[in-house]
């Protein structure tokens, strides 16, 4: 009972942190940051938040990576594209302007 009570805290906590930030996204008018841009900062690092924030589509890749054990096989398969050399133009070219 005190690990949900501590949980139901902390949600709170990051809940009253990403309210002011959500409406100053929703005053500028592009759409971006706020809920959506704290859970791709969050779950997916400040590269992929900052690159939501630009106006890119997180990939299908990045989604992956929150599945429970499942997670693991792309986060590798991302590694080996990594030590491969891929970069972010490759990608760009593969996937498409939209997501890089």
């Amino acid at each position: 009972m005190k690990k949900c009570v501590a949980s139901m805290m902390v949600a709170l906590f990051v809940l009253a942190a990403v309210a002011p930030a959500a409406q100053a996204a929703s005053k500028k008018g592009d759409g971006r940051g706020g809920f959506m841009g704290f859970i791709a900062g969050c779950c997916f690092g400040v590269r992929a938040g900052s690159a939501y924030n630009d106006g890119k589509e997180l990939h299908f890749r990045e989604w992956c990576t929150i599945i429970p054990y499942v997670g693991i096989v792309f986060s590798i398969w991302n590694g080996i594209d990594c030590a491969q050399g891929k970069t972010t133009a490759d990608l760009a070219s593969q996937y498409g302007a939209s997501y890089y």
